[in-house]
């Protein structure tokens, strides 16, 4: 007698739970082109991560993930195991294309950027010269020269540690106007201040910040701009996280071993749901769009 096979339940590998900025996944009628995913290498790590390409490659953004264990998705008649909450955030490519200038300044030289900007084992790297511009200029980070039509590039330590400054002064006026608690005076598991908010210094605010934007930074480059910001190296900043930042949840970059590139397309919308979860009151697997993150 003929058993009846059973159907093994779906799981819903082609649709992740991702909160992203509108402006990811936003065409227009000059470029209708969908987002592209790509494997580009870490500048803090030199390990392979994913990030994602949008507006006509004018725009890149960073795919991190929270991770919880023996977690997934209930939506609708279907359990996803993949139950990570992914998030799409844009990300300045001069953070992307520094160690670049940074490894073909050892050739003492100026050079074009598409020279130094090259990669055989991540060839989408050529499309972060896309995303420079007014606001991402490589003038932040680099000496420039102009022979002819053509401009030439070298690597500024000066510069670089100049600009990374700014970032930490504007950082620290972001935790400071958003009265984000830093510094020993917070308990890390609950996130409550125990100090007086006038009892937190300048320097714990930032190194707290400095602890945010080593995160882009390999560990040298981190360990030089502790020391331009003039704070003691009391730990190595690639070991320790920011001063009692709150995560209780893994912060990772998506690795490239989780091959979400083979939904790269047309039907880019249709696989990928740039969908989330926000409706707590009915504890019902409901898609909210999240068009203002």
């Amino acid at each position: 007698m003929a058993t009846k096979k059973k159907r093994s339940p779906s799981t819903g590998t082609d649709t992740w739970v991702v909160i992203s900025a509108d402006s990811a996944i936003s065409t227009s009628k000059k470029d209708s082109r969908d987002p592209v995913i790509v494997r580009l290498k870490n500048p803090s790590t030199g390990l392979v991560s994913l990030y994602m390409f949008a507006g006509g490659d004018t725009r890149v953004f960073e795919m991190k993930a929270f991770k919880e264990d023996h977690h997934s998705w209930f939506i609708g008649q279907t359990v996803h195991r993949d139950g990570r909450l992914l998030y799409v955030t844009p990300v300045d490519p001069l953070y992307l294309v520094l160690p670049y200038l940074i490894k073909a300044e050892k050739e003492g030289k100026f050079q074009p950027v598409q020279q130094m900007v090259m990669d055989e084992d991540f060839p989408a790297c050529t499309r972060l010269l896309n995303c420079l511009g007014e606001h991402a200029s490589l003038a932040h980070i680099a000496e420039e020269k102009e022979v002819g039509n053509q401009k030439f590039h070298r690597y500024s330590q000066e510069k670089t540690m100049e600009w990374l400054k700014k970032k930490v002064d504007k950082t620290v006026k972001v935790l400071k106007n958003s009265n984000i608690s830093v510094g020993g005076g917070v308990k890390s598991t609950t996130y409550i201040r125990v100090k007086k908010e006038s009892d937190v210094s300048d320097e714990e605010y930032l190194r707290y910040a400095h602890g945010l934007i080593s995160e882009y930074l390999s560990e040298d480059l981190s360990r030089d701009l502790l020391k331009h910001l003039q704070l003691p190296d009391v730990s190595s900043p690639k070991k320790v996280e920011p001063p009692n930042k709150k995560r209780k949840l893994s912060d990772k970059p998506v690795e490239a071993a989780e091959d979400y590139t083979q939904f790269n397309g047309r039907d880019f919308a249709r696989k990928v749901s740039f969908q989330c979860f926000l409706n707590e009151e009915r504890k019902t697997a409901e898609y909210m769009k999240c068009d203002n993150f």
